[in-house]
């Protein structure tokens, strides 16, 4: 029998409740580890499949659903990006990468929503306040943003990945204004209207009185250690970069496919759980080449705190869409970018009568012989005891 692969739910299962009492760790982060060590388990019940062309039986038991989850992702991934292909534009797109400074991710931690709601509306801003520059495109342009709170190495690292049409409607929404070929938007602009405006919304924030200060940093509550605190960040270089564009709309949709459900890290990266700790892969992008791909250990605990570290608030939406593809505008404004762009309506494409039509694939797919498999049996989660029976 095939050895079955490390997941993230045996370091959590390894490390007992003793853990659990000693690490402090918020509700929603019991929720999560508390999720992952249950997902695909008897606890979730599931059901039991027979295959219609061998009849080989299989139990599969039913996924948590959770978004921190490494094993739930692929599904809802997949069906995020079958509701987003038919709003791929024919024209070039460009990845931008907004990123806080280390001083402000110290204190995002303590204030994630805050802070990372921030960093979601100010890069947003920035993108659409430079693209209706006339100096620069002159346009409106929309813009899809995915928040990442990682490092390679579980460390905390705001960022957000931008995902941006190349061009925008023009500003009385007459044409098409497209990018020059290549390039979207200068970077050190970016950077320096992020960087004024970001500052500008923390100073808000803080005397909101919607900051909070815990441990090393609790003195920043005091207004003038708060200021001198902010002061040498008006100064230094914030990190904001553009890669080149995508290789088409089909590379845009792989790349979304890597990137809009990643959780921090995934069950593929882990080497090994054994005395030393918690073994994993990391890519450390101080150095070129191939040996920038390392493995690091590190104990159990600690590898557990540090994928902790990113637990989103509850409600907290990950995935964000700004300007011409916000949510309640978005079909109109493909609809009149695709008539500017003599574009067909992709409902209205050769072909596309027939895919409506297609049979849906088979929800259990049989790993020998690839028959649809059918449910003739479902099994009742587990209920865990909560409390002692009344006496």
């Amino acid at each position: 029998m095939a050895h079955r692969a490390l997941e993230v739910a045996d370091v959590f299962r390894s490390l007992g409740p003793t853990w659990r009492q000693s690490a402090n760790l918020s509700l929603g982060q019991l929720k999560v580890k508390s999720a992952i060590e249950q997902c695909r388990s008897a606890a979730l019940g599931g059901h039991v499949l027979r295959c219609k062309g061998c009849a080989e039986i299989e139990i599969a038991y039913n996924s948590c659903r959770n978004r921190h989850c490494p094993k739930c992702q692929a599904s809802a991934a997949r069906r995020w990006l079958e509701a987003r292909e038919v709003d791929l534009l024919p024209v070039e797109y460009y990845h931008v990468v907004f990123t806080l400074p280390a001083e402000i991710s110290a204190i995002a931690y303590y204030n994630k929503a805050v802070i990372y709601g921030l960093l979601f509306d100010v890069a947003a801003e920035t993108l659409r306040t430079i693209a209706a520059d006339p100096k620069h495109l002159g346009a409106q342009i929309g813009a899809t943003l995915v928040l990442h709170t990682w490092g390679s190495a579980l460390t905390h690292h705001p960022h957000v990945h931008g995902i941006v049409p190349g061009g925008g409607l023009s500003l009385d929404r007459s044409g098409w204004v497209a990018c020059k070929p290549g390039f979207f938007l200068p970077v050190r602009v970016l950077s320096r209207l992020f960087r004024r405006r970001f500052l500008e919304e923390l100073e808000a924030a803080y005397c909101r009185g919607n900051l909070r200060f815990f441990g090393e940093r609790a003195a920043l509550s005091d207004v003038t250690a708060f200021a001198e605190w902010l002061a040498p960040m008006r100064a230094c270089e914030w990190v904001v970069y553009a890669k080149r564009p995508f290789a088409g709309p089909k590379a845009v949709l792989a790349y979304l496919s890597r990137y809009t459900h990643r959780v921090a890290i995934s069950n593929q990266r882990l080497v090994a759980l054994d005395d030393r700790g918690v073994t994993f892969r990391w890519k450390d992008y101080r150095v070129k080449g191939r040996t920038r791909y390392k493995t690091m250990t590190l104990e159990t605990g600690e590898f557990a705190r540090r994928f902790l570290l990113h637990v989103l608030p509850g409600g907290f939406h990950r995935i964000r869409h700004y300007g011409l593809l916000a949510n309640p505008v978005r079909r109109d404004n493909l609809a009149k970018i695709r008539e500017l762009l003599s574009e067909m309506p992709a409902g209205n494409k050769p072909g596309c009568a027939i895919a409506a039509t297609a049979p849906a694939p088979a929800t259990f797919v049989c790993r020998h012989c690839g028959s649809p498999m059918i449910i003739i049996e479902t099994l009742q989660p587990s209920r865990p005891i909560r409390a002692p029976p009344p006496l």
